[in-house]
């Protein structure tokens, strides 16, 4: 009996846990600004929300300003959001950003080089990455916005990374 009970705990304690993908890391230059987003800046410190747009995207457009009053909503609770626009030229992205009153980080991914990296096949498309640069979530489609609070309230309860 105790031969077949360390064969057990040998057994299971051999099987790997499975972990949530690890997000590709990136570094972007932020649209209207000197600055620059490193997600692997963020590790360890703030759940990233990632969101795939274009200004010509009709659900993008609809869902900009509750996606703005989310931003609001998690402001100062160790989320960073960052809106990459996809196929888009710099003009749009200035235009959209006035238009909708943008209160959330931009940049541009004109060819799509980080959201093939993450899966966007369409937008809006969002991906929330937890503290440990884990991928908590891949939200696609114009009803992430509601989903959006749940998925950030488990990451967040969840803490920081352990060193």
């Amino acid at each position: 009996m105790t031969l077949l009970l360390a064969l057990t705990l040998a057994l299971v304690s051999a099987v790997p846990a499975f972990a949530a993908p690890a997000a590709p890391g990136f570094r972007v230059k932020l649209f209207d600004s000197p600055q620059t987003f490193d997600l692997r800046e963020m590790m360890g410190k703030k759940v990233v929300v990632l969101r795939f747009q274009a200004s010509y995207c009709k659900p993008c457009v609809k869902e900009s300003e509750a996606f703005s009053r989310l931003v609001d909503r998690y402001r100062g609770r160790e989320v960073e959001f960052l809106a990459l626009h996809v196929q888009d030229t710099t003009a749009e992205v200035k235009r959209f950003a006035r238009d909708h009153r943008v209160n959330y980080a931009l940049a541009l991914d004109p060819k799509l080089t980080i959201g093939n990296r993450y899966g966007a096949k369409r937008t809006p498309y969002t991906v929330v990455i937890d503290r440990k640069g884990e991928i908590a979530a891949r939200l696609a489609g114009e009803s992430a916005v509601a989903r959006l609070p749940r998925v950030l309230d488990d990451a967040l309860r969840r803490g920081p990374a352990k060193p």
